[in-house]
């Protein structure tokens, strides 16, 4: 699975952005595709992810309300819908798939085996 990440830039706070992940190679109905960032100095976090089969989602509290993850099936991508973006949220944002992710792992990096390269998102105050 190759994955392509886009979307990221420069915004002020208060605004938004759409990062977009497209897949390529198999994709599988038990597949959860979605997002983590990086910041300067900080661990890779969860951000959102979505489920392949039946659209289930999952958010971090610090994005719940503001993010909202979606796919389009046939051009097997998923998008980040970013708005009332915070300087907090600068980051590097991975796109991520995983395989048969239990829900009491969808958080958890280790869960995900293929990366994409990450695209930078910097929020200025």
């Amino acid at each position: 699975v190759q994955l392509q990440a886009s979307g990221g830039g420069l915004v002020q706070a208060g605004g938004s952005l759409r990062l977009s992940c497209a897949a390529s190679g198999r994709t599988f109905r038990s597949d959860t595709m979605g997002w983590f960032r990086q910041a300067p100095g900080k661990e890779r976090e969860f951000v959102a992810v979505i489920r392949w089969s039946g659209g289930s989602t999952y958010y971090a509290d610090s994005v719940k309300g503001r993010f909202t993850i979606t796919r389009d099936n046939a051009k097997i991508t998923v998008y980040l819908q970013m708005n009332s973006l915070k300087p907090e949220d600068t980051a590097v944002y991975y796109c991520a798939v995983g395989a048969r992710v239990i829900s009491s792992t969808v958080t958890m990096s280790r869960s995900y085996q293929y990366w994409g390269q990450g695209t930078l998102v910097t929020v200025s105050s």
